[in-house]
């Protein structure tokens, strides 16, 4: 019986000889292309923007995310740090760097925690989507697994609809995970909505083995970033809520984001 890192290996060269084009198969092989989708909409708070900052950088050097990738069958992946708000506003703030072990994910740490805090208007996680799976063309690397892992704190409320691109994201062989920011209770305007965690499980994520793992206190925010970063890498399903075993009826509107917004604006 061969090894798992045996096994990793063959479907790594079944999956570059299967061809992606000259480019792809030329890139460098790696456990999990990951991009990290992080939301800076002005509804979220300074300080929480900090912790949320924070998080990544504890969880990208954490002993057990390093195991993790060690554990893989080429030992490791392939990361970009990416911010968005609203249609037009998407941002990488890290390119796609190489993590095999401590030292370089404390070099991605480093170039994460140099970079400025951004606010920006409006909330379009649909335009996120697109933009974070453009990246993966643009790879120097070719994962056994793509993974887009976006965090916010609100609705799609701009851009083009969330179902549809939800849809051609996964379509595209890629998986999305799902971090809702549940910290504050929803207010007046279309930042927020009270069910947030069933919107990101009905809307937004999906693809093999997805899950949502929701924050709902400041405390939650670093081990959450932490657990959902490892369970990333390591490929395993979350058991706090798995995004891949949707209700067979739909438990929230899609729409809701653009509905309170012109509703916000009619008055």
């Amino acid at each position: 019986m061969p090894s798992a890192a045996v096994v990793g290996w063959l479907v790594a060269i079944a999956v570059l000889i299967g061809g992606c084009g000259t480019a792809r198969a030329q890139a460098i092989p790696v456990d999990l292309e990951l991009v990290l989708a992080v939301d800076v909409s002005r509804s979220m708070d300074l300080d929480e923007q900090e912790l949320q900052r924070r998080g990544y950088l504890e969880a990208i050097t954490a002993p057990e995310v390093i195991h993790a990738i060690r554990a893989g069958g080429f030992g490791r992946i392939a990361v970009t740090y990416v911010e968005w708000s609203g249609p037009s506003w998407q941002q990488v703030v890290v390119p796609w760097r190489l993590i095999d072990g401590p030292q370089s994910a404390q070099a991605f740490a480093a170039e994460l925690a140099e970079a400025p805090l951004s606010r920006e208007r409006w909330t379009s996680i649909s335009a996120a989507l697109l933009f974070a799976a453009d990246l993966f063309d643009k790879s120097p690397y070719q994962g056994l697994r793509r993974v887009i892992d976006v965090s916010g704190d609100g609705p799609n409320n701009a851009g083009p609809m969330i179902e549809p691109v939800r849809d051609a994201v996964l379509a595209r062989g890629i998986v999305i995970n799902g971090l809702p920011i549940m910290l504050k209770d929803p207010h007046p305007g279309f930042g927020s909505i009270p069910d947030l965690d069933i919107y990101y499980e009905d809307c937004v994520t999906g693809g093999p083995g997805s899950f949502v793992i929701p924050v709902r206190e400041k405390e939650q925010f670093v081990p959450a970033i932490r657990q959902k970063l490892w369970l990333e890498v390591a490929g395993r399903t979350a058991e706090v809520i798995p995004a891949a075993a949707r209700a067979p009826e739909k438990r929230i509107d899609c729409l809701i984001g653009e509905k309170i917004r012109m509703q916000w604006l009619d008055r």
